[in-house]
């Protein structure tokens, strides 16, 4: 598995709205310049959580975006999930029942459901104010191991 462009995109849009939120509205040019990415690439991306009601919208001068709820609310599983179109690892998980003809004597199955099942954990328990709040305390040139 891995996350796309716009998975990972929509998380830092997201992030970086929770870290902004006190200053009501953001504007989308602001979002891209600190973020560095496209406004073109955020624009793809705002119907999707706007879709959820993730965010808020306003237009005119002081317009722009900000999150529908606190960002305790939201998960990095839910962003992705949305974004992606799911986390699973393989494609018979990704519809519950599986509906996969192999899946009574797929030896392989029970790895497959163990890794979904730690990925799915793993993203939903984290939100997007637990990266605020580490981010809080990291190294500014801290890049990694």
């Amino acid at each position: 598995m891995k996350i796309s462009t716009k998975g990972r995109y929509a998380l830092r849009m997201l992030l970086d709205l929770a870290a902004h939120q006190d200053g009501g509205y953001i504007a989308l040019k602001d979002i891209a310049r600190r973020q560095d990415i496209s406004k073109k690439y955020l624009e793809q991306i705002i119907p999707t959580l706007n879709k959820a009601d993730i965010l808020q919208a306003s237009r005119g001068f002081q317009g722009g975006y900000r999150l529908a709820k606190s960002p305790d609310s939201y998960t990095v599983g839910e962003i992705l999930r949305l974004t992606e179109g799911g986390l699973s690892p393989v494609t018979c998980l990704e519809q519950m029942p599986n509906k996969c003809v192999r899946c009574s004597e797929c030896s392989t199955l029970p790895v497959w459901q163990g890794l979904s099942r730690v990925i799915n954990e793993y993203l939903d328990g984290i939100t997007l104010q637990d990266l605020l709040d580490q981010q809080a305390g990291q190294d500014p040139g801290a890049c990694g191991l």
